[in-house]
């Protein structure tokens, strides 16, 4: 990735992004990362593309250089996105997004249809399920209680697979290192966000060209969510990704990739 920019959320909060560029003409992507991570969540995603895409990697507002406390909405939080490609000059690109990522992409492709040439939707959901609200409250709760430290062991379990954790121990010690210095209100504020999500209506919507991966072993945003997001969507495509957890673009690269290239 190049220098760090900044772009204004409508509500003047500043929204750090930078663009590893593409080769002349190549298409442009738009990269959203999960909960308590930030931008460089996709550095293996545009190693791995090697120049294919000109690809623009944001901080959601409360994450990394995007400092803000909340509250939040997967809504705020699109339009964010659509401030950051004014501020680069970009009009129309894929949107990718992971986990909380995934979330935001697919509330951008609803709310923004005529700036989403194609849409990944990676180890995400639509809505977390009835039970959400007190859910995610009580992750917020640990976090304010005992520090994000509290929550790692949570984490560890979730985000990549035992063999790629054992094999891989620097990726998983990157995340780790970007997790804790993620702030606790802004953690809780996102945390509220994604307890309230509800796109299943929204997401009917979507026309833009769309594909959707998920792990086959992510516990967080279960195959069967991907599934919803797929059946939701007209033309979708599903793939599910053996022996993957939750945080596919660490650990499968090249497959996020080809997914793009399928819509570019």
């Amino acid at each position: 990735m190049h220098r760090t920019r900044f772009a204004l959320a409508e509500d003047g909060c500043p929204i750090a992004y930078a663009i590893a560029p593409g080769a002349a003409g190549a298409p442009r992507v738009a990269l959203i990362h999960s909960l308590a991570l930030d931008r460089h969540f996709w550095d293996a995603v545009v190693a791995e593309a090697a120049g294919e895409f000109e690809m623009l990697a944001l901080d959601c507002r409360g994450h990394g250089a995007s400092v803000a406390t909340g509250p939040f909405t997967a809504h705020m939080m699109a339009d964010d996105l659509a401030a950051v490609l004014d501020h680069a000059g970009w009009d129309r690109p894929v949107i990718a997004g992971a986990s909380m990522g995934g979330s935001v992409a697919l509330a951008f492709a609803a709310r923004h249809p005529t700036r989403t040439a194609g849409l990944l939707a990676i180890d995400t959901t639509a809505w977390y399920g009835p039970t959400a609200p007190e859910d995610w409250a009580r992750r917020a709760g640990v976090a304010r209680k005992d520090g994000m430290a509290a929550l790692l062991e949570f984490q560890r379990a979730r985000w990549l697979s035992d063999a790629f954790r054992t094999a891989h121990p620097q990726v998983q010690a990157a995340q780790e290192v970007t997790f804790l210095r993620t702030g606790i209100e802004a953690y809780a504020a996102a945390c509220g966000m994604l307890g309230v999500l509800d796109l299943r209506a929204a997401i009917d919507g979507i026309t833009a060209p769309t594909a959707v991966l998920v792990g086959e072993e992510d516990g967080a945003t279960p195959p069967a969510m991907a599934r919803a997001i797929a059946a939701a969507i007209p033309g979708a495509t599903l793939e599910i990704l053996k022996g993957a957890r939750h945080l596919t673009p660490l650990e499968r690269p090249r497959e996020i990739v080809a997914a793009l290239r399928g819509l570019g």
